[in-house]
């Protein structure tokens, strides 16, 4: 762990050497590198020449987790927690150390890891997309379409940013991509009666998904975040649970700022899920901590490159060993 060479610790306590850097772990940790930077790869320096652990350690550890944007409270519990075990003499070595960090990320990650289940007695399931500008909204919805598609599961979009011609045509090209069909109207149509119509095919042709695209809005903008909810209101008229996902998502580069967001998009429409996007730009990974820390939120998918497969499912031991982890 921490970049401190080949031989590994183990989240489950055991240790091995290191013989192969393809595991998806890896490729993870390599997309994930301004954060290890900032977080993982530091903590070499805070040992060299050191024979024990003791409040100088921690404090900086307190300052690199602060940096990686944790958050004030998550890091707070972190370090609390370590301190509480330094007292203890729990904290002998730096190995002790390393296990006793990763142990408390999971415990803040672990309630959020929950896969999106998108199995409905009756079809199709729908999948509402939002999130402010350029937070990724159509590239994700593009990635998501391909994921579910290597699920065996049917996918149909629903072009519902009607603000922007770019936006419907961004999609058009994502549906080509994925041969999967894209229901738009009109710029300037209205996006309740788009997702309407979307669903109501997709029943008919016995799709089994739906994702819907929305306009970007930042959650201050009263009249838009109103259209959101009557889009809710218009899609539950066909079904009365759709939809079934409301999706937000972020990029994480905006840090706690996105924290922000999430929690104002979450008052206004019942969120039940994220997808953090941009990780793999951004030193800012540790907001992750944060959004679980604050929201207690399913984190659905962390985006993590440009690629069609660089939206993927979010798992906690697997994200904390990227970060941690050599």
């Amino acid at each position: 762990m921490f970049g401190l060479g080949k031989r590994k610790t183990q989240l489950d306590g055991s240790s091995t050497t290191e013989t192969s850097t393809d595991s998806t772990s890896d490729s993870l940790a390599s997309r994930l590198a301004k954060t290890r930077r900032g977080l993982g790869d530091s903590m070499a320096d805070f040992f060299l020449g050191k024979k024990e652990i003791d409040r100088h350690t921690l404090e900086e550890l307190e300052t690199s987790l602060l940096s990686a944007d944790v958050g004030v409270e998550a890091t707070t519990e972190i370090v609390d927690d370590l301190q509480s075990r330094l007292s203890r003499k729990a904290l002998s070595n730096e190995a002790a150390l390393q296990m006793a960090l990763a142990e408390r990320m999971s415990e803040i990650l672990q309630p959020c890891e929950q896969a999106l289940d998108v199995t409905v007695t009756e079809k199709p399931f729908v999948i509402l997309v939002v999130g402010i500008n350029g937070a990724g909204k159509t590239t994700s919805i593009g990635k998501l379409a391909h994921y579910f598609q290597r699920q065996g599961h049917t996918v149909m979009l629903a072009a519902g940013d009607t603000f922007r011609a770019a936006a419907v045509e961004q999609l058009q090209a994502w549906g080509s991509r994925n041969n999967v069909p894209v229901i738009a109207q009109a710029t300037g149509a209205d996006a309740a009666s788009v997702i309407y119509d979307a669903v109501e095919s997709a029943k008919a042709k016995n799709i089994d998904i739906v994702i819907a695209d929305t306009a970007g809005r930042l959650h201050t903008q009263t009249n838009l975040m109103e259209e959101l909810s009557k889009i809710k209101r218009v899609t539950a008229k066909l079904d009365p649970k759709a939809p079934h996902e409301i999706l937000l998502i972020m990029d994480a580069g905006f840090g706690q700022n996105a924290l922000q967001q999430a929690e104002q998009f979450h008052n206004a429409l019942g969120l039940t899920g994220l997808a953090v996007t941009k990780l793999d730009g951004t030193a800012k990974g540790g907001i992750l901590f944060a959004i679980a820390r604050k929201l207690r939120l399913p984190i659905r998918f962390i985006g993590v490159g440009e690629g069609i497969e660089d939206l993927r499912p979010f798992h906690t031991r697997e994200f904390i060993s990227a970060l941690l982890e050599d």
